[in-house]
C-alpha cells in the first residue's frame, strides 16, 4: 500500500531541503516525503496524485513565495485535497498574517523560520497534526480505477473485460455518483480529459482515454505476443476445454501455448453459478473455476496469450496460426477450442441498445446495478438459469422469457427447481422479444405471446439474452470440414461411406476429436456433437491430449 505523502512547498531551495531532510528523518519510515519549489507546480503535483489515487496527509507552505502566497496556495490546494492538514512556514515579520489564516482561511498551524531544534518546535506539533489526521484516515483503492457511464457499451465492454480476466478494478459510474465529493475531485483534476470516457486511471498515474481492452491488456500487462515461435501444443481458445488441455498438455511435458481472444474461461466463466461440477456440492461460480484453472496451467508453464487467431494454414508436419497483429505462431499440433458465441436475436432496438441495458451472456458485472430493477432473461438453458438466479439476488423482479411452453427440455432439473422455489423470478412462456424501446438506453421491450398473437409493452431496465449458440469458425471455412452450423467435424464424422476425408494422407483413419486436417483436434462446444456441459469440455480437453501424444510420436 502507497505511504500517504507529505508535501513540502518552498521557492527557496536551501529551506525547502531542510524540511524535507527533517521531515523524512522523523516520518519516512511512515509517509512519502515530497518538495516543490513552486506553488504552481505543486498544485499541478496535487492534480497528479489527486488522478492517482494517492492520500496526502499534510500541506506544508511557505508564506512568501513570488506570485502566490502560502495562504493562497493552502486555499487553492484545499479543494483538492480538503481533508489534509494545512500548516504555514512564517518569518517572525508575518505572524499576523499567519494568525489570520488560522482564523479565517481554515490553516491549522504555523512554523516561525527556522525551527531548529526540530524536536522541539516542529515534530510536536506535526505529531499532532498527523494524529488527527489519521483518525479519520481511510485508506484509498490502489489498483486500476474505471471512470465512465452506466450505459455506456464501452464501459460495460472494459468492465467485463477486466473482471473476466481477473484484474481488480474500482468502477465509478460518474453519472449515479455525481455528487460525491471524491469523484467531483478526480474528475476536476482530470480536467478537459474527463469528457473522454471512459477513462481508465492506472496506479502508476498514467490514464488511457476512450480505450479499448487490446490497450488495458497491454498496460496490465497480459501477453499478447508470443515468447518464441514454435511450440509442441498450440490451443486456440480458452473455455474449460482449452484450459483442461492446457494443464494436461503442460503437464505431460508439452511446450503448450493458449491463445485467448477474450478471457479464460470463455462462456462457462460468466457463469455466476455452477452447481453440477463434479468435487464441489456448494458449487462455484464460473469465474473463480477459470480463476484456478488458469493458475493451473501456469504453474505447468503454459504460455497464455490475450490475442485473436484470424487465419491457420499448413506447412509439411507444422500447423501455423496467424494473429490479429500479423505475427505467427508454428506448432506441431493445433487444438481448436474456441467454444461458441451467442446467437444473435433479431429485433428493433436490440442492437442500438448492445451495452446500454441489452447484454448477451452472464452480465455478472451489471448484477449490483440491477438492484431494485426489473430484469428480463432471454433463453431456457442451464445459462439462463443460473443468470436468473444470480439476478434475483439483486433484483426487484426477474423474467424468464421462453419460446417453448416450460423448462423441462432445455434446463437442468435442479436449476428448474431452485427458480421455481425464489418468489420474485417468474416464467413467460411462449414468449418472444418483439422490439426494444429506448432513447439512450434499454426503457421498455415490447412481448409477443405466440399464444394468441398478442404484443405487450413492458417495462424493463435490462435484458439478457442466452438463445442458443453458434461456432466461431468462420476463419478455417477454407481448411477445417464443418456441419451446416459452423460446428468442426472430427473423428467417426469425417467419415463418409468408410471414406477418409478428402486430401487425408495418413495411413489411419481420424483420431475421435481430430479434424479433417492431421494433427489439428476440436474439443468442447465448437465441435459437432459435443455435449454443451462444462464436464464434457473438460473431458474432452484431456481426452484430446493422449490423442496429441499418439500424433506427436509419429511426427
Amino acid at each position: 500500500m502507497a505511504k500517504p505523502i507529505l508535501l513540502s512547498v518552498d521557492d527557496d531551495s536551501d529551506v525547502l531541503r531542510a524540511i524535507e531532510r527533517d521531515l523524512r528523518s522523523q516520518y519516512g519510515a511512515e509517509y512519502r516525503v515530497i518538495g516543490s519549489d513552486s506553488p504552481e507546480g505543486a498544485l499541478d503535483l496535487l492534480k497528479q496524485l489527486k488522478v492517482r489515487n494517492d492520500s496526502v496527509a499534510l500541506l506544508l507552505a511557505d508564506q512568501r513565495m513570488p506570485r502566490m502566497d502560502g495562504v493562497e496556495f493552502l486555499q487553492q490546494a484545499m479543494e483538492i485535497y480538503p481533508a489534509a492538514k494545512r500548516a504555514l512556514l512564517t518569518a517572525y515579520a508575518d505572524t499576523n498574517a499567519a494568525i489570520s489564516a488560522i482564523n479565517h482561511a481554515g490553516i491549522n498551524y504555523f512554523f516561525l523560520k527556522p525551527w531548529d531544534p526540530p524536536t522541539e518546535h516542529l515534530y510536536p506539533q506535526l505529531d499532532d497534526l498527523l494524529d488527527d489526521w489519521q483518525a479519520s484516515y481511510r485508506p484509498t483503492f490502489q489498483g486500476i480505477r474505471l471512470l465512465g457511464t452506466r450505459w455506456s457499451p464501452r464501459s460495460y465492454e472494459l468492465r467485463d473485460f477486466l473482471a473476466r480476466n481477473h484484474v481488480p478494478y474500482q468502477w465509478i459510474d460518474v453519472e449515479s455518483s455525481a455528487n460525491d465529493p471524491e469523484t467531483k475531485l478526480v474528475l476536476e483534476a482530470l480536467g478537459p480529459e474527463a469528457s473522454n470516457l471512459p477513462v481508465v486511471l492506472f496506479p502508476d498515474g498514467t490514464k488511457l482515454l476512450e480505450s479499448v481492452p487490446a490497450d488495458v491488456a497491454q498496460k496490465v500487462g497480459l501477453r499478447t505476443r508470443a515468447q518464441t515461435s514454435f511450440y509442441d501444443l498450440a490451443i486456440v481458445g480458452g473455455g474449460p476445454a482449452g484450459l483442461a488441455a492446457a494443464v494436461y498438455g503442460a503437464s505431460e511435458g508439452l511446450h503448450t501455448v493458449m491463445i485467448e481472444r477474450e478471457a479464460p474461461g470463455g462462456q462457462a466463466g460468466m457463469s455466476s453459478r455452477i452447481e453440477n461440477y463434479l468435487g464441489f456440492p456448494t458449487g462455484l461460480s464460473g469465474a473463480d473455476l477459470a480463476r484456478r484453472a488458469v493458475v493451473q496451467a501456469q504453474r505447468f508453464g503454459v504460455e497464455i496469450l490475450s490475442q485473436e487467431v484470424v487465419g491457420v494454414r499448413t506447412e509439411g508436419p507444422y500447423r501455423i496460426v496467424k494473429l490479429a497483429d500479423g505475427n505467427e505462431i508454428s506448432c506441431h499440433a493445433l487444438m481448436i477450442a474456441t467454444g461458441v458465441q451467442w446467437r444473435r436475436l433479431q429485433a428493433p432496438g436490440i442492437d442500438r441498445l448492445q451495452g446500454a441495458g441489452i447484454y448477451y451472456g452472464g452480465g455478472a458485472t451489471e448484477a449490483l446495478s440491477c438492484k431494485g430493477e426489473i430484469v428480463y432473461v432471454v433463453g431456457g438453458a442451464n445459462s439462463a438459469g443460473q443468470a436468473a438466479m444470480n439476478f434475483a439476488r439483486y433484483a426487484d423482479r426477474v423474467i424468464i422469457l421462453v419460446r417453448g411452453e416450460s423448462l423441462s427440455s432445455t434446463m437442468s432439473q435442479y436449476l428448474i427447481d431452485q427458480i421455481k422455489e425464489t418468489p420474485n423470478i417468474q416464467l413467460w412462456t411462449h414468449a418472444g422479444v418483439a422490439e426494444a424501446h429506448g432513447e439512450t438506453h434499454l426503457e421498455e421491450i415490447s412481448v409477443l405471446c405466440s399464444d394468441t398473437g398478442k404484443t405487450e409493452r413492458v417495462p424493463a431496465n435490462a435484458m439478457f439474452i442466452f438463445i442458443g449458440a453458434l461456432p466461431r469458425t468462420d476463419w478455417l471455412a477454407n481448411i477445417a470440414e464443418r456441419d451446416d452450423r459452423g460446428f468442426l467435424l472430427t473423428g467417426p464424422d469425417l467419415m463418409h461411406g468408410g471414406q477418409r476425408p478428402k486430401g487425408w494422407t495418413l495411413d489411419r483413419d481420424p483420431f475421435l476429436l481430430e479434424t479433417n486436417i492431421p494433427g489439428m483436434f476440436a474439443v468442447g462446444d465448437v465441435r459437432h456433437g459435443s455435449i454443451k456441459r462444462v464436464a464434457s469440455g473438460v473431458g474432452e480437453g484431456s481426452v484430446a491430449v493422449q490423442f496429441i501424444h499418439q500424433y506427436l510420436s509419429k511426427v
